[in-house]
């Protein structure tokens, strides 16, 4: 056997590999002493198949599967012995001059061409500079968080006449262009949320009214062609809503309106629990502080997106793209030509920080032991958990269940990743420069990604 490489140039490789009688015809006999042992044909009991009858009836199709295993040990060993970095797995060059008759007799030559990974460099250092947003709750948010906290604890009552945050509890019946009653339509009894329209003329429309009144409303125009809000209403699927021109009769069956909790003591130990808040200043500083926590995260995802970026800009090198488009159309066979086109550029983004992030770990020695990985699941987990049920599991429940979840390989690899990722960010910002900027929530959620 003799496995060569010829490089074409810093990013593609070929391997050739040959094969004469010698190097496989071992296996192959093997094999067919084990298929002779396990057969079972007419006029032949189990295990006493010579295995020449089984040479001449499989022998073909188990030369080729040797034949392809042993090509595929081999290429493996040959890249790790290399220490070769390959993109993506070797893709087998067709060559249409080339015919066997794999009659166990042939010389056989075979050629693989590789993608390899680039050479480069990561330096950062204080040099590089980034902005660190500290978000601070603007009023109109605060006002927002507050009204939303206090009708969440307020009173269900039914106002004689509708006003800009009601709720009509209305009949909806589908009208012709004329105007009429479109006989056999769409129709629905349901709540229409004033606050959640879109248009303002739409809006004042239904402002004012009373049980029993009847008005036409466009509910295209009423919602900004927002299909997903009008199915809803209509409960009709969201292609027919898409579709939707028509007009609509609603009729106010009822007027409902959520008053606001009032601001004392009894509102304030609900929340936070009994004499933790005693005032209303106390109260709206509880919930800016824990308005600015979750704030918090979302300043953290725009730096991390913005290291990112700034990554990519930073550490320049070339991939085997021509390689790794042919490598993708090869693994993927549904995978069209447009698709390929229109997504390689987030493949090949994705895969550059890849490699960069591979590279920061292993030059600054960052270990990921598995105490993190568990760590890191068992938090998952649990916010998981948090958002479905109010009943808290124990730590002694939690952990057998982040023991399950780790003892499936896919779960294990994923969370890895995601822990690596986050070590390789905390390195990164570790090394730069961040330059701390206070922002107001609303000016901060105009900021571009």
């Amino acid at each position: 056997m003799n496995i060569s490489q010829e490089k074409k140039d810093a990013l593609n490789a070929t391997l050739k590999i040959s094969l004469s009688p010698a190097d496989y015809q071992p296996q192959v006999d093997k094999a067919i002493k084990e298929q002779a042992k396990k057969a079972q044909l007419p006029g032949f009991r189990k295990g006493m198949v010579p295995a020449g009858h089984i040479k001449k009836m499989y022998g073909k199709s188990i030369l080729v599967d040797e034949i392809n295993t042993l090509l595929s040990d081999k290429l493996n060993k040959y890249i790790e012995d290399e220490k070769l970095e390959v993109l993506g797995q070797p893709l087998p060059k067709l060559d249409d001059e080339k015919e066997y008759n794999w009659d166990f007799n042939d010389e056989f030559e075979f050629v693989y061409e590789l993608g390899l990974a680039p050479e480069f460099a990561v330096e950062f250092s204080s040099k590089d500079k980034l902005t660190q947003y500290v978000i601070k709750v603007d009023a109109e948010t605060l006002a927002s968080r507050e009204k939303n906290i206090r009708r969440a604890y307020g009173k269900m009552t039914n106002p004689d006449v509708s006003a800009e945050d009601d709720v009509l509890y209305s009949d909806l019946v589908q009208l012709s262009p004329d105007g009429s009653v479109f006989e056999g339509g769409i129709s629905n009894t349901t709540s229409v949320r004033l606050d959640q329209i879109k248009n303002e003329d739409v809006k004042k429309s239904l402002i004012g009214l009373k049980k029993g009144d009847v008005v036409t409303i466009d509910l295209q125009k009423a919602f900004e062609n927002d299909a997903a809000k009008v199915a809803g209403l209509l409960k009709i699927e969201e292609d027919e809503a898409a579709e939707l021109k028509s007009n609509f009769q609603l009729t106010v069956k009822n007027v409902n309106r959520l008053d606001e909790a009032d601001l004392n003591q009894e509102f304030f130990d609900k929340l936070f629990g009994e004499g933790v808040v005693t005032t209303e200043e106390g109260f709206r500083e509880k919930i800016t502080e824990e308005l600015e926590t979750m704030m918090q995260q979302d300043s953290e995802r725009k730096l991390q997106n913005d290291i990112y970026n700034y990554t990519l800009d930073k550490v320049q090198f070339e991939l085997p793209d021509e390689f790794l488009k042919r490598w993708l159309k090869a693994t993927n066979e549904k995978l069209s030509d447009e698709e390929l086109e229109g997504g390689y550029a987030d493949f090949a983004k994705n895969l550059k920080w890849t490699l960069i992030a591979n590279k920061i770990v292993v030059d600054n020695q960052i270990d990921i032991k598995y105490d993190e990985v568990f760590a890191y699941a068992k938090q998952s987990l649990n916010n998981q958990f948090r958002m479905y049920s109010q009943q808290s599991l124990t730590d002694e429940q939690l952990a057998q269940y982040t023991v399950q979840y780790l003892q499936n390989k896919e779960n294990a690899n994923k969370i890895f990743e995601e822990v690596k990722a986050v070590r390789v960010f905390d390195y990164i910002k570790s090394v730069i420069t961040l330059d701390k900027k206070e922002i107001l929530f609303t000016d901060f959620n105009k900021l571009e990604d």
